[in-house]
């Protein structure tokens, strides 16, 4: 009996709070609360103590008479006692036994959070010791500062009852996403279902602990950068206290400055009488150094004003010469092109001539000859005027090339002197309209980017001094997801502890790697060991290629520009495995082939007439163009125009191949034209591309001529053409089966009158 009477006064006391069904979060909490008895229904869980306090002199209140308050009441006193009994609502009456509570009318959260704040600030209006504080001989400004630190009092409360109310509600919907999972657990009908629960359960856990791993290096930085403000104030303030220091002793120079200033106005030094002459003569003296000093500063001036424009004079002629001597310069340059230009001439009909004579007897002939060899033994450094040599004819050029080749053969060595004079010519015409220019937008450029700005510049070609730079960003570019540290040197290793199967072809082709080029020709060289090196150690990082002939050209280019072993490694790597097709240097070569099969559908759309002309004469270009695109042009085009394509190639892939391909043979359409004999045409074939020597027009018309130039008409014609050339080449391996099963199925048959092998055994031994 008795626990049923404390069970009931502890549900009378703190009622359970009964949610309405159907709603969840703000809905819910937004719900007013049931009726309490007496003050109890608004009960603050922050200051506790105090409400109780409140609630229980409320209740003192209540039982007490109206005379019985503290202190006489006051007519004009809003604290009495009397209004507060008129001004406090009566508490609700208790639901009826088995009404419904719903039924009863309820108040909006608004009006009932109103409400609970009058009857909080009426309830602490009734604390006795307000009432105690509040004397009756307080001034009005007393009671109203009073009532606002009530009111500030009230404000505080409610900002915490809506932080409680917040966490209730972050409460009640972690229980009822609990309450939820822990249902659909209970529903699930097969286990599996409960393990992908318990799993999901898993997995919220672990990105919980996640973040709390994440919170937690947040508030370690977080105390980290305190430590170092907390560091960096310390050191402020030690700045502060140092210049409070300066500033003070400051001040106790100034006050004693101050101190002896003033010492001077009250007793000021005594001085020796000083006689009315000898002042006289101290001011004239002093004069007259003043006048002469005016004097020596008016001729400083003069002089200086004299001097700056002679300055400015010489400045201007100074100018104007350095003007006139690179216009000289420019002129020169100009006419030593010229003069090449009239030599090439001249030497180009030498050479018709001799081929319109041919090897007939006439007189003129040993005439001929005579002009030919003075020409051959001429050389243009002597022609310079006046001693200034701009850019005489050398024999190697910047990267080690013959400038003029060396052929056996007369006429083709009158053709390589007519190709240098070519060159020259285009290099000191386009040194300062083009070269110059583009020298300075390399230096320029700054951090290589991926660009249409970046892409143009390659195009028109990379200055010597900025050309590794640029290849080997190139270079990292395709490579980066194959490059690591130490590989190269783990395959030189490798190279050394075991003789790889090709390194007898890499040897012998060694000594045929640029015979035009000393570093790969003197014997003193160190490139041919560099060489070595690089294709071994490429053979071993692609076994399925091993080595093929034309790769030791393509690391050969990369030593020349690069010079170091392991950044030309990287390069060719990059262009066998990322630049070029795959089974491009396969044994089969049929990337290769492929490749000669879209060239000539390629020529017939560009250069329809050309390829009429060549299938005439039934030329079949493959033979001079499959080495074109095995070594891109090595061998084949002088250095500057061959590097000039490697720096488009190197960025923007194979199809700068094709667009060249085509240009060489749009740039000499028509001296094909002429030739009128197959063999003719072949023999010019051989060696046109070493004639074109103006790379600024080459460029134009591979980037620009051959326009437009889809890559996806080229990834359709190479897998048209790859398509077909393996049937052919199943083709070709059933004939080959068959011939071979016909061959093993047919008996040997001897002529008559001839023995075989075993017979002719036997009777020796006989």
């Amino acid at each position: 009996m008795g626990a049923e009477q404390e069970e009931a006064e502890l549900e009378e006391f703190l009622s359970p709070v009964k949610t309405p069904t159907g709603l969840v979060g703000m809905a819910a909490a937004l719900q007013p609360g049931p009726a309490m008895p007496l003050a109890l229904q608004n009960i603050s869980l922050k200051h506790l103590g105090t409400e109780i306090q409140n609630t229980m002199y409320n209740i003192r209140g209540n039982r007490q008479p109206q005379g019985t308050v503290h202190g006489p009441p006051r007519a004009d006193s809003p604290l009495s006692g009397e209004p507060q009994r008129q001004e406090q609502p009566s508490p609700p009456e208790p639901s009826a036994p088995g009404k419904d509570p719903a039924d009863s009318p309820k108040p909006t959260a608004k009006s009932f959070l109103t409400t609970n704040l009058i009857q909080k600030a009426k309830c602490q209006n009734s604390f006795p010791l307000f009432a105690e504080g509040l004397s009756r001989n307080r001034t009005a400004q007393e009671k109203a500062l009073a009532l606002e630190q009530q009111v500030l009092e009230l404000t505080k409360e409610l900002k915490s009852q809506k932080e409680l109310v917040r966490i209730l509600h972050k409460a009640l919907e972690a229980a009822q996403q609990e309450k939820r999972a822990s249902c659909a657990y209970l529903a699930a009908a097969e286990d599996k279902d409960r393990l992908e629960l318990v799993r999901h359960k898993v997995r919220q856990i672990t990105e919980l602990g996640r973040r709390v791993e994440a919170l937690e290096q947040e508030r370690e930085s977080l105390a980290q950068a305190v430590s170092l403000r907390e560091q960096q104030v310390q050191e402020l303030q030690q700045h502060v206290q140092l210049l409070m220091d300066k500033n003070q002793a400051k001040q106790q120079v100034i006050c004693m400055l101050s101190e002896k200033v003033t010492q001077d106005f009250v007793q000021p030094p005594q001085q020796p009488p000083v006689s009315p002459d000898a002042a006289d003569r101290n001011f004239l003296s002093q004069q007259e150094k003043m006048e002469h000093l005016k004097d020596d500063m008016e001729a400083y001036r003069t002089q200086n004003h004299f001097l700056n424009s002679e300055i400015h004079q010489v400045t201007k002629i100074w100018r104007k010469v350095a003007e006139r001597e690179k216009a000289l310069l420019m002129k020169c340059a100009y006419l030593q092109a010229k003069n090449c230009q009239v030599e090439s001439k001249y030497l180009t009909g030498l050479r018709r001539l001799q081929e319109a004579m041919g090897n007939e007897a006439h007189e003129s002939s040993e005439l001929l000859r005579q002009l030919i060899e003075e020409a051959l033994q001429w050389e243009a450094s002597e022609a310079s005027a006046d001693g200034v040599e701009l850019s005489p004819i050398s024999e190697y050029d910047e990267y080690g090339f013959l400038t003029v080749p060396s052929y056996e053969v007369e006429d083709l060595q009158l053709l390589a002197k007519i190709q240098a004079l070519e060159v020259r010519s285009h290099h000191l015409l386009a040194h300062e309209a083009v070269e110059r220019p583009l020298r300075e937008r390399w230096a320029a450029l700054g951090e290589l980017t991926p660009s249409v700005e970046l892409k143009q510049l390659l195009r028109a070609g990379v200055s010597r001094e900025h050309r590794p730079r640029v290849w080997r960003w190139l270079t990292r570019l395709r490579v980066q997801h194959l490059q690591t540290p130490g590989r190269y040197q783990e395959l030189l290793g490798r190279s050394q502890a075991c003789r790889h199967p090709a390194a007898r072809q890499i040897e012998l082709d060694l000594n045929r790697t640029f015979p035009n080029n000393k570093h790969f020709t003197c014997p003193t060289s160190s490139f041919p060991d560099k060489l070595r090196r690089v294709l071994l150690a490429f053979s071993w990082q692609n076994p399925s290629i091993g080595y093929c002939q034309g790769l030791n050209r393509l690391a050969a280019i990369a030593l020349l520009v690069l010079d170091e072993e392991e950044s030309a490694f990287w390069c060719l790597v990059a262009i066998v495995e990322t630049i070029m097709p795959p089974d491009y240097y396969s044994k089969t070569l049929i990337a290769s082939q492929v490749d000669q099969r879209v060239l000539q559908d390629l020529l017939s759309e560009k250069l329809p007439k050309l390829m009429a002309h060549l299938g005439q004469h039934r030329v079949d270009l493959s033979f001079i163009t499959f080495n074109w695109f095995l070594v891109v042009f090595a061998d084949s085009l002088i250095s500057s125009i061959l590097l000039q394509v490697w720096d488009a190639f190197l960025y923007e892939g194979t199809k700068v191949v094709f667009r060249y391909a085509l240009a060489i043979f749009k740039y000499n359409e028509e001296e094909i034209l002429r030739l009128r004999d197959s063999l003719e045409i072949y023999q010019y074939l051989r060696f046109f591309t070493k004639t074109i020597c103006n790379s600024r027009k080459l460029m134009v018309i591979a980037f620009h001529d051959m326009n437009p130039f889809p890559m996806k008409q080229l990834r359709q014609l190479r897998a048209a053409y790859r398509e077909r050339l393996e049937a052919e080449l199943r083709e070709l391996e059933q004939f080959k089966a068959q011939y071979l099963e016909t061959r093993a199925s047919m008996a040997p048959v001897l002529p008559e009158g001839c023995t075989s092998e075993d017979e002719g055994e036997g009777e020796e031994e006989a």
